[in-house]
């Protein structure tokens, strides 16, 4: 699909650096509405020259407390509109922003706080401080803990404070972000004003937004994805929509808050597709139309409807593709999806309801963005072409290398993992596996060190295998395991919700134990294995699969505060249970293995060498 983009802005439509980006938007967009949230039950709004006020007051108070030029400021908050005021105060100072995700346990914000030298936190509340507090004595460096809002007092002059913000440079270090690796303590990634405003050049021509449009945010914003959008909506003058801080209801808020750009993990989308399915199969007959509906509504987004369906694409409309559009607040024409693949069966479903949704990729290395699909130039099923200023290639490895204005510049305290990231001639090597096809177009095929290599020798992408078995709406993980062993095998998860709603509606009582233990449930997640199997190569197919008795958390520590999966914690934890899979079967606290329960049908490919 080729449509118009905007054109590559000029250098006065972006600020000169970071620091001075509340004072350049303030000046451009006045009174309009910056940033809205909720506040007693009700929306209020912040504008942008209000925005502005608010950063100086962070600035101010920050240089009053002695904080330096380069000094290091971390911010240990849930996503809020007091974190974009400290974070845009913070970088005014002229110093440097580490942030912290709230979830981290005493043991990680100990290891940031140190290894960046923060010399102040700012906490969004009593709670959060009280856990830097306990950790003071193991942090020497650490000058001043503050609560968000909290003010010393006296100020210090405005006109320090805009000298300061006005003599960053672009190679001037901008944030440290800490990678919430899936092994290891986190290494900090150094990123520029220079890196960070070179994704806002490359991609703001492609991101059709402005006043008038709203982005609901409820990314944490520690992590980089986040705080692109709230760079980007600010530069353009839309409107950074907060959620209401309880996770659980973002879906039922999207449509009080009626926005028009959504960026978002997989995770949400998959959840409005499965809900949606599964009010569809409570009918007779329910699937089958849910399908039908799907397939007319991708032809008529692909531009391609045959003029006999467009009566049924009007029906469709009423029934269910408004009906999902108004669940998402009725406005909205972009959403963004990142940080994991997404299932295709997913981006079907909302392109069927007329929801535009973009697949890009980026690491924090290369300042979040490294190739992007955009209204212009669009591919289904691939992550899109590079951005404007990346160079991209495949490795002979078949690793994805990439070159530009936006690659970081290092490690923090780590020149060794530096020198292994970025090659002597400028290339990064991201650790991600890809293809490029003949257009341009990217697609990541799966992650370098998870690379199973069976006891046969063959080469396994656990990645495939694992996306395919999560399309089943009842599974909510799959971790696939193989590693020198004869065939794969899967650690799977359930989706509680799912689970729960098919026993209501088909009048099946689960017992007082987990449902990982009721053989109906097992014999799901059988045709979810049985349905990925079929769609991967044959060495890759799962011959054997343990069903969990509980799902992976952040807290638990085998999910990372970006909710990737520790896939090393996760084999580690449940090594007795790999071990079971490949030999006698095992019962216990864990769950018990899935395929070998007669209700669960025999293994495919059991007897396959």
């Amino acid at each position: 699909m080729q449509l118009t983009r905007k054109e590559s802005p000029e250098p006065s439509e972006v600020p000169p650096n970071l620091a001075l980006l509340a004072e350049w938007a303030a000046d451009r967009h006045g009174e309009l509405s910056a940033l809205r949230f909720r506040r007693d039950e009700a929306w209020a709004d912040l504008s942008y020259v209000g925005l502005r006020d608010a950063v100086r007051r962070v600035g101010r108070a920050l240089i009053a407390r002695g904080v330096r030029p380069d000094d290091r400021v971390a911010i240990l908050a849930e996503t809020r509109p007091e974190w974009t005021r400290t974070h845009f105060g913070v970088l005014a100072a002229g110093a440097v922003v580490v942030p912290v995700y709230p979830t981290a346990g005493d043991e990680e914000v100990a290891w940031v706080l140190g290894d960046s030298g923060a010399t102040v936190v700012i906490c969004e509340d009593a709670a959060q401080a009280a856990k830097v507090e306990r950790l003071r004595e193991r942090l020497p460096g650490l000058r001043h803990l503050v609560l968000m809002g909290e003010e010393p007092g006296e100020l210090a002059a405005e006109e320090a404070l805009l000298a300061r913000a006005a003599a960053r440079r672009p190679g001037d270090l901008a944030t440290i972000i800490y990678t919430s690796g899936t092994t290891g303590l986190p290494k900090g990634c150094l990123l520029t004003h220079g890196n960070l405003l070179a994704v806002q050049g490359a991609t703001l021509p492609l991101i059709d937004g402005g006043p008038g449009d709203s982005t609901y945010l409820y990314l944490p914003l520690a992590h980089l994805l986040a705080q692109l959008i709230e760079f980007t909506t600010l530069i353009e003058g839309g409107v950074l929509t907060f959620y209401g801080g309880r996770i659980e209801n973002v879906v039922a808020e999207l449509a009080e808050a009626r926005p028009t750009h959504l960026p978002s993990v997989p995770r949400l989308f998959e959840k409005v597709r499965s809900v949606v399915l599964s009010l569809a199969e409570a009918e007779e007959g329910g699937r089958e139309r849910f399908d039908e509906a799907v397939r007319i509504g991708v032809l008529a987004a692909d531009g391609v409807l045959p003029p006999e369906l467009r009566d049924a694409h009007e029906a469709a409309d009423k029934a269910l593709y408004g009906l999902v559009r108004q669940a998402l607040g009725g406005r909205v024409r972009w959403a963004l999806t990142g940080g994991a693949p997404i299932a295709p069966d997913t981006i079907d479903f909302l392109r069927a309801c007329g929801i535009a949704v973009y697949e890009g990729y980026g690491m924090t290395e290369s300042a979040g963005v490294l190739t992007l699909n955009h209204p212009g130039a669009v591919r289904y099923g691939t992550v899109g072409r590079p951005v404007d200023g990346v160079e991209l290639r495949i490795a002979d490895d078949g690793e994805v290398l990439a070159r530009g204005a936006m690659v970081f510049p290092g490690y923090h305290h780590d020149p060794e993992a530096t020198r292994e990231a970025v090659d002597a001639d400028g290339w990064l090597h991201t650790g991600d596996l890809g293809e490029l096809d003949a257009d341009g177009f990217l697609t990541i095929t799966g992650r370098k060190k998870d690379l199973i290599i069976t006891s046969a020798g063959k080469n396994l992408t656990p990645s495939l295998t694992e996306l395919a078995l999560q399309n089943s709406r009842f599974v909510s993980r799959a971790v696939m395991v193989g590693d020198r062993r004869p065939h794969p095998v899967a650690l799977i998860t359930l989706d509680a919700e799912e689970v729960t709603g098919w026993a209501a509606r088909s009048g099946v009582r689960l017992g007082e134990g987990p449902p990982s233990r009721d053989p109906r449930v097992r014999a799901l997640v059988q045709e979810a294995v049985d349905a990925a199997n079929a769609t991967v190569s044959r060495p890759a197919r799962i011959r054997d699969f343990a069903v969990l008795d509980e799902d992976f958390t952040v807290a638990d520590g085998l999910l990372t505060p970006s909710l990737k999966v520790r896939r090393q914690a996760v084999t580690e934890r449940y090594a007795e249970v790999v071990e079971g899979l490949y030999g006698e079967r095992v019962e216990g606290s864990y769950g018990e293995r899935g395929a070998a329960d007669p209700a669960s049908g025999p293994r495919p490919d059991a007897a396959a060498p």
